[in-house]
């Protein structure tokens, strides 16, 4: 091993030794191999020297990305991207059989969804993206993360046990009554017309038909597919219901499904901060969306040590050194020893959380 200066740092070379910020949290943990990400933030920190594994010959030294980029393509999906993406494929086949006419296996459905939940400590709502989604795919994912949000708002709003994996199911289908939608105007990459927004709408309702038939699900999951849509206040859609008579069950899921749609990428648009989401959320629970399951999403997922790693609006990278519980989306980050407190400088926000493998479990 060697020390070496940042400059001289080449892609692809592996660092033996804990990187620290100069207040003194991990940057990186010894073993993180640099890609240009690395060296980002790593300049970012004006961090001096590394410690990296030796060189080599020269030949090596010319293929060390191409090395590692061959070590990641090897590396089998943990437990939980292989039940991720298993349920994915799943929900796409469940969706082609809705359009088809056919019944759905909920035992199939049920079996899949709790393969996926056994691994629901390596879902980190704020930091999980999963790779490469096709648009036509959107909606899939979308589901599938819902699923899991939906498991821990239930776990985190104290919901009895025998309501979790309901409440994930729920997350799940909630989106079915797409599958009875014109694929034109459900991928359509543009802006809907008022036609089309309002054919959009009738999913809810194709939606609770479809699981009506189904016995073997509880009446909130079929209520979650038709009501995810309401709003407290009473100005959603289809009914226009109020507070009182939507299922708990579709509250979870209308704080789901915004914040996994808006924080994905699209085909014609980018991905929204998780951060600005949040607060977006934070403003529709006065009115729209239940405030207390609101405020314990935010309290969770925002749950990360100081030492977290960001990258800010205007690019500037640094770190969380302080949360305030009354502005958990604006905490204070330090950036080269200049103090950025988020909750006054309201024009800045965090775009994206960098060190994602070293943040809080």
């Amino acid at each position: 091993m060697a020390t070496v200066a940042v400059s001289q740092v080449k892609l692809g070379d592996k660092i033996v030794q804990d990187v620290l910020t100069p207040l003194g949290s991990v940057l990186f943990h010894k073993g993180r191999v640099i890609t240009p990400r690395e060296l980002e933030v790593l300049q970012a920190f004006l961090v001096p020297t590394v410690v990296v594994g030796s060189s080599g010959d020269q030949k090596e030294e010319e293929t060390a990305v191409d090395k590692t980029q061959e070590q990641a393509k090897a590396v089998p999906k943990s437990p939980f991207m292989d039940q991720y993406d298993r349920t994915v494929t799943l929900l796409k086949s469940v969706s082609n059989q809705v359009m088809s006419g056919m019944a759905l296996s909920i035992l199939e459905i049920r079996n899949q969804l709790e393969a996926l939940l056994a691994h629901i400590n390596d879902y980190k709502i704020l930091t999980f993206s999963p790779n490469s989604v096709k648009n036509e795919d959107f909606l899939y994912h979308k589901s599938v993360m819902s699923a899991m949000s939906c498991y821990l708002l239930a776990q985190w709003n104290n919901f009895p046990k025998k309501d979790w994996v309901p409440a994930a199911l729920a997350g799940l289908l909630h989106d079915i009554g797409n599958a009875k939608i014109d694929k034109a105007i459900l991928n359509k990459p543009t802006k809907l017309t008022a036609e089309e927004a309002e054919e959009m709408k009738r999913h809810t309702l194709l939606g609770y038909q479809v699981l009506l038939k189904v016995t073997a699900i509880t009446e909130g999951v079929k209520l979650a597919a038709l009501q995810h849509h309401e709003r407290v206040d009473g100005s959603g859609y289809p009914l226009g219901v109020g507070s009182s008579k939507i299922h708990p069950y579709a509250k979870l899921v209308a704080i789901s499904d915004i914040f996994n749609a808006m924080t994905m990428k699209r085909l014609y648009r980018k991905a929204t901060s998780p951060y600005l989401v949040l607060e977006q959320i934070q403003q529709d629970s006065f009115g729209k969306l239940e405030p207390a399951y609101v405020q314990t999403f935010i309290d969770k997922v925002t749950q990360f040590h100081n030492g977290t790693i960001v990258r800010l609006s205007d690019d500037r990278i640094g770190e969380i050194i302080f949360s305030d519980r009354n502005h958990l989306t604006r905490p204070w980050v330090s950036i080269n020893g200049t103090i950025v407190n988020l909750s006054i400088e309201r024009q800045l926000y965090i775009e994206e959380i960098m060190n994602k493998m070293d943040t809080s479990k």
